[in-house]
C-alpha cells in the first residue's frame, strides 16, 4: 500500500441502507491529513534550535570574557587583600603591554643627549642655556638647533642614563636655519633612525623626546598628534632685527625650553623633526610647538658633514667654503649677513656677538655693530668676509669701518689664531 496515499485530502459519498433495503444519500466523509501537527512539530524544531543556540554562544562568550579579562579580575576584583596585606603577601603586578610611545621611548631615548651652553664670567663659568641633540652618527657627531650652542665659548654634552660630561667640538652649522652639528669624543653610541617627514600626515601620532628645563629632567617624553604639515612661520632673532622664515611641522605635543634640538619622532620610532619653537604663554595660547622638517635637516647636515668646519666664534652662511678654504685667523665675533631692510639699510656682516678678550673686543667692537669694510674692502656677507680673512695671519691687524647707530666708525683689529680644538 502506497504510505503517502493519504496525504491529500478524499471524499468518500455514503449512503444510509434502510431496514426495508432502500438506499438513502446521507453525507460525504471527508478524510484529512496531519499537516496541522507537521507544522506544530516544526515550530518546536525552531524553538528549540534557538534555544540551543542561544545556550551555545553564551557558553562562548563566557569562555572569551573569562579567558581574556582574567587578568583584570585579578586587579579590580572584590576579594582584593588591602594595601597592606598585598605588600605582605608579595602580591604581583600585573604586566601591561607596550604600546608604540613605549616602544619609541626605549629606542629613541638613548640617541638624545642634553646640551648645556657654558660662559667663561669674572665670577667663573657659567651655564647661558641648555637644549638636547640627537646623535646620527656612532663618532660621536650631533645634531641640534643653532640657537642652543649660539655665543657658546664652551659646549657640553650629556649622555642619557650617564653622569659621564663630554666637552663637544663645533663642527659647523647654518645659522639662517637654525642647525648645527658638534662631535663629543666617544664612539659605538647609538644612532637615530631618521625618516622621510615627506609622509607626515596631520592627525599622526607624534611623540617628542628631549631635555625641558634641563639635565634635572633629561628624557622626559611627550605625545600627541601632527596638528598640520608644510607650517611657515617667522621667528625674530634675539636682537629683534632680523626675521628667519621656517618650514616646520606644527604638533600639540608639549614642546618646552630645553626641548630645543631633540627629537620629534613617529610612532614607529624614526626621527621626523628637530623641536625647535613653541607659541605659549607670551601668546596666551597652548599645544603649539613646531620642529623643523628631518627633510631639511638631513640636507643641511649632508652639507656640513661633506667638508664644512666652521669655528664657534663665526656664524655660517647658507653656502659654506670647504674646511681647506677656511681661515685660519679670527676676528674675534660671532655674527651673521646684515639684511639691508632690517639692519640700518646696509650691507655687512652684523655682530651679534663679540668674543672676550679678542681682537674685536679690544678694539671696541660691540654687538648690534656692523662691520661694512676691512681695509677699504666693503664687505657684503659673512661669507665674504671669511674670504677675505684667508689672506691674512695670526697677529696680524686690519682696519675696519663699523657701522653704529647710523654712523660710520674706525676700529683697528688684531687678527687671533683659530683653535683646532
Amino acid at each position: 500500500m502506497d504510505s503517502n496515499q493519504y496525504n491529500e485530502y478524499n471524499d468518500a459519498s455514503w449512503r444510509h441502507v434502510s431496514r426495508d433495503g432502500h438506499l438513502d444519500d446521507c453525507s460525504t466523509i471527508k478524510f484529512r491529513n496531519n499537516k496541522r501537527n507537521a507544522r506544530f512539530k516544526g515550530f518546536l524544531k525552531g524553538v528549540a534550535f534557538i534555544l540551543v543556540a542561544a545556550v551555545s554562544g553564551g557558553t562562548v562568550a563566557y569562555y572569551v570574557v573569562d579567558t581574556k579579562y582574567s587578568k583584570l579580575s585579578l586587579v579590580y576584583g572584590q576579594n582584593n587583600p588591602s594595601m597592606l596585606e598585598q605588600a605582605k603577601t608579595n602580591t604581583p603586578t600585573t604586566d601591561i603591554p607596550k604600546n608604540s610611545i613605549t616602544m619609541v621611548a626605549e629606542t629613541v631615548g638613548p640617541t638624545v643627549v642634553g646640551i648645556s651652553n657654558k660662559l667663561e664670567t669674572f665670577f667663573g663659568e657659567k651655564t647661558n642655556g641648555s637644549g638636547s641633540g640627537i646623535i646620527f652618527d656612532k663618532k660621536g657627531y650631533i645634531v641640534t638647533n643653532y640657537h642652543v650652542i649660539q655665543g657658546a665659548e664652551k659646549v657640553t654634552v650629556k649622555l642619557p642614563n650617564t653622569s659621564k660630561i663630554f666637552e663637544a667640538k663645533f663642527i659647523g652649522a647654518e645659522a639662517s636655519r637654525d642647525i648645527a652639528v658638534i662631535k663629543i669624543d666617544a664612539d659605538s653610541l647609538p644612532v637615530a633612525k631618521f625618516g622621510d617627514s615627506s609622509k607626515v600626515k596631520t592627525g599622526d601620532l607624534s611623540i617628542a623626546i628631549g631635555n625641558p628645563l634641563g639635565d634635572e629632567f633629561a628624557g622626559s617624553v611627550t605625545a600627541g598628534i601632527i596638528s598640520a604639515v608644510n607650517r611657515n612661520i617667522s621667528i625674530q632673532d634675539r636682537t629683534g632685527k632680523v626675521t628667519t622664515r621656517y618650514k616646520v611641522l606644527q604638533t600639540d605635543a608639549a614642546i618646552n625650553p630645553g626641548n630645543s634640538g631633540g627629537a620629534l619622532c613617529n610612532e614607529a620610532g624614526e626621527i621626523i623633526g628637530i623641536n625647535s619653537l613653541k607659541l605659549g604663554s607670551d601668546d596666551n595660547v597652548e599645544g603649539m610647538g613646531f620642529a623643523i622638517t628631518i627633510n631639511d635637516v638631513k640636507d643641511i647636515v649632508s652639507k656640513i658633514m661633506s667638508g664644512v668646519n666652521a669655528t664657534a666664534q663665526s656664524s655660517t652662511p647658507d653656502k659654506q667654503p670647504t674646511s681647506k678654504e677656511q681661515p685660519n685667523v679670527l676676528i674675534g665675533i660671532q655674527g651673521r649677513s646684515a639684511v639691508p631692510e632690517a639692519d640700518s639699510g646696509v650691507k655687512g656682516v652684523y655682530v651679534e656677538e663679540v668674543t672676550p678678550n679678542s681682537g674685536a673686543s679690544a678694539a671696541g667692537i660691540k654687538p648690534s655693530d656692523i662691520i661694512v669694510e676691512i681695509d677699504k674692502v666693503k664687505i657684503d656677507s659673512m661669507q665674504q668676509l671669511q674670504e677675505l680673512l684667508k689672506k691674512y695671519k695670526a697677529g696680524d691687524s686690519v682696519s675696519c669701518k663699523i657701522w653704529r647707530n647710523g654712523k660710520a666708525y674706525q676700529a683697528k683689529i688684531t687678527l687671533s689664531e683659530k683653535s683646532l680644538k
